[in-house]
């Protein structure tokens, strides 16, 4: 029994979708074409085959690239073909197949590359989980930005996909394959680098063309399609970020009865590189998300719950938990819950659990200091007050409440006083 349920998620499922779609706007037409790589069966023949399976093993799944015709709906010109990245993966991009790919593959690369392509100024990583990203982070080098990207939540990262914006070098890759990941896509590797990632034989390594151009894909729309239980459809043009630059920022100012509310302090440079950082990273978490920025990393993401100070406070509570998990790593090789277990079967001595436990409470986290970034308005003050006892030191939001006053209010009572900017712009990702 154990090993055909193992089976069912190494089998290639058979797709029956046609191998071209047409969809025409009116009198505009775009094709796609299906993506196939080769498959050796068990006879040893081999096929041509697309998707392994879709979201799980009992759903046939097929990728599609875009090849002809160009969209111009009003004003908004939307991408035009021969400019592929995920979609147009060929067996040579493939640099080790690994297992033959899944659509969560490669929809968690395509997510990853999603909040990259606005974070080219330095060597960047993003390690994505379910389409939602775990841990990323800036470094000088591209191995650091690994490492400060797992190391934001290592537990999160099991098993996740990695997308780095610059060459994978040696040293880069040796840390890579000290972990179990799915994949890992890089605009290119330097020599000896692909041999050392191969280590892992099923871990999908992926050179993706144009990616060194990904910069350029951040004003590239597109037509998103929902569909619905009963056939229907909803289209939308896909968000673009516009909070790229200091210059973006709006000042957090709100009027209630008459009376003008502003914050008292301004966010400093490295508050304002984290408020632009976090503000890319938050293109890419499924709403309402709220997420913890500090020194161009990720502190603690919360993603998808229904009411904001929930997923504030849940924020909060990976935080503590991430570093506990970490803290405990570094010093003794296994989990926080492992070190927990052994404790509880007296095993380890119950100080050593009481040590990390301090010591986490001690930083609250890591979070002193960091930027609170939200997808949506803060309704109420309630997020802004959890976070600020944890030692934020400043909030980007799209403001818009009707409640902004009372949020303004708490940053200037907080001591010190915590800055907040507006973006006027939210970005909800259902």
């Amino acid at each position: 029994m154990s090993e055909d349920l193992k089976k069912i998620y190494r089998t290639v499922l058979p797709d029956h979708f046609p191998s071209e779609i047409r969809i025409t706007f009116g009198d505009q037409t775009l094709i796609y074409k299906k993506r196939t790589w080769e498959l050796k069966l068990e006879d040893g023949q081999v096929e041509k085959r697309g998707l392994r399976y879709g979201d799980n093993p009992d759903q046939e799944a097929a990728l599609y690239e875009l090849v002809a015709g160009n969209l111009i709906l009003g004003e908004c010109e939307f991408i035009s073909p021969g400019l592929g990245l995920v979609s147009s993966l060929k067996e040579e991009d493939f640099l080790q197949f690994g297992k033959h790919p899944s659509k969560t593959n490669l929809t968690d690369v395509d997510s990853a590359l999603n909040i990259l392509r606005y974070l080219s100024a330095k060597p960047a990583c993003v390690i994505i989980k379910h389409n939602n990203p775990c841990g990323v982070a800036y470094g000088e080098r591209i191995e650091e930005a690994f490492l400060r990207a797992y190391r934001a939540d290592r537990i999160a990262a099991f098993g996740g996909a990695i997308a780095l914006n610059r060459t994978v070098d040696k040293a880069c890759a040796e840390a890579i394959s000290s972990q179990y990941f799915e994949v890992v896509a890089a605009p290119e590797y330097e020599e000896g680098a692909v041999d050392i990632l191969k280590k892992r034989k099923n871990l999908r390594i992926i050179r993706i063309k144009r990616m060194d151009k990904l910069e350029e894909y951040a004003d590239y729309p597109v037509v998103e399609f929902t569909s619905l239980i009963d056939g229907g459809l909803v289209l939308q043009v896909s968000q673009k970020n516009r909070i790229r630059s200091k210059e973006d920022l709006k000042p957090a100012v709100a009027v209630k009865d008459g009376v003008e509310y502003r914050c008292k302090r301004e966010p400093d440079e490295r508050e304002v590189r984290d408020m632009l950082f976090g503000w890319a990273v938050q293109m890419g978490v499924s709403s309402n998300s709220v997420l913890f920025v500090k020194d161009e990393c990720t502190v603690s993401i919360g993603t998808g719950e229904q009411d904001r100070v929930g997923c504030t406070e849940i924020a909060i509570f990976k935080a503590y938990t991430k570093l506990a998990d970490l803290i405990c790593f570094d010093r003794y090789g296994i989990s926080y819950k492992q070190l927990e277990l052994e404790v509880k079967k007296g095993l380890r001595k119950a100080s050593e659990k009481e040590e990390i436990d301090e010591e986490v409470k001690e930083k609250r986290g890591g979070l002193p200091g960091s930027v609170m970034v939200s997808d949506g308005f803060l309704p109420f003050r309630d997020s802004a007050d959890i976070a600020i006892k944890e030692g934020i030191t400043a909030i980007i939001q799209p403001g818009g409440s009707i409640r902004d006053w009372e949020v303004i209010q708490a940053c200037n009572e907080a001591d010190p006083p915590v800055a907040m900017v507006f973006t006027g712009q939210r970005v909800f990702r259902h």
